[in-house]
């Protein structure tokens, strides 16, 4: 199908690690690739970029002792560097954009998590992204539990493996907890954005659900030339 807007459409996805997220975006980029071919990009935050993944090394490294504003300053950097150099030169070409999560992901862990509030959050993205927002949110709600259980299960497999990126998965069941609160209470204000998908079907009943959802959203975006 060829695309005949000039502004190109931006998903996200967001939830706790956990929640399958991470292979619903693989298999949507793969089902994005096969209908529009090089009109997809896929980016992730923090990285994305080269900035971006060193921040990213920073953030993510459970040995890194870092205050929460401290913290929340970074990924904002990250976003920033990230939407200068790939999400807005793509959207400004009417590419299709998947980030793997974006100022929900702050909201909920700096804001929610770290007990920041929502308000701090919603202005440093006002002022420094420019209050760009995706087009679409994709949220995996699984059970809250399953959800914590997975991620710590598939850490302790990583262990040892790469880089390590465990820092938030040492945190408490609390400090999840009030992330999985902050993502519902967003999924709440924001309803025409931010479809909430339930992650505790399996993974071919998800991605068939996703895929009805961004078929919608992009026929309704994106006109036939």
């Amino acid at each position: 199908m060829s695309l005949g807007m000039t502004r190109g459409f931006f998903i996200t996805f967001e939830g706790l690690d956990g929640s399958g997220k991470s292979t619903q975006l693989r298999k949507l980029a793969d089902w994005l690739k096969s209908e529009h071919g090089d009109r997809i990009v896929i980016t992730r935050q923090p990285g994305g970029t080269e900035v971006g993944n060193r921040i990213r090394e920073l953030l993510l490294d459970s040995r890194t002792q870092i205050a929460p504003r401290a913290e929340l300053g970074l990924m904002f950097s990250d976003r920033a560097q990230c939407i200068a150099e790939v999400i807005a030169p793509a959207l400004a070409e009417g590419k299709i954009v998947v980030c793997d999560r974006f100022t929900d992901s702050t909201e909920a862990y700096q804001g929610g998590g770290r007990e920041l509030g929502s308000d701090v959050v919603l202005e440093l993205h006002k002022a420094i992204c420019g209050g760009l927002q995706p087009d679409l949110t994709l949220l995996l709600l699984p059970d809250f539990a399953r959800s914590l259980e997975r991620a710590r299960r598939r850490n302790g497999r990583k262990a040892g493996r790469g880089p390590d990126e465990n820092r938030f998965e040492r945190e408490d069941e609390a400090f999840f907890r009030r992330v999985f609160d902050k993502f519902c209470e967003i999924a709440r204000r924001e309803p025409s954005r931010v479809v909430v998908i339930d992650g505790d079907q399996d993974i071919q009943q998800i991605h068939d659900r996703i895929v009805e959802i961004v078929k919608d959203r992009l026929k309704g975006h994106f006109h036939p030339r």
